[in-house]
């Protein structure tokens, strides 16, 4: 029974290795699929920069975070800019 428990707590923790290396990846790839929404969305330079930011690791989870805690985008979208009052 020890040697099992001593496997599984081996194997969670290669896991564990394999799926934090690989996290920075996923979020870059979601980025990039996002792109195009985000560019119809907000327009070409602030979608860019939304998806760029986004996809950096790190950056893009401090980004995200930012932004609901405030309730809004720092990049609106171009619906709000046009609506927005002056």
């Amino acid at each position: 029974m020890r040697v099992t428990k001593q496997v599984v707590k081996f194997a969670g923790h290669k896991l564990t290795g394999r799926l934090a290396r690989s996290i920075p990846w996923i979020g870059a790839v979601i980025a990039l699929a996002a792109l195009g929404s985000a560019v119809r969305r907000k327009g070409l330079v602030r979608g860019a920069l939304h998806s760029g930011l986004d996809a950096v690791p790190y950056v893009g989870g401090s980004k995200n975070l930012v932004e609901t805690i405030r309730g809004r985008d720092f990049f609106p979208d171009k619906a709000q800019l046009a609506n927005a009052p002056r």
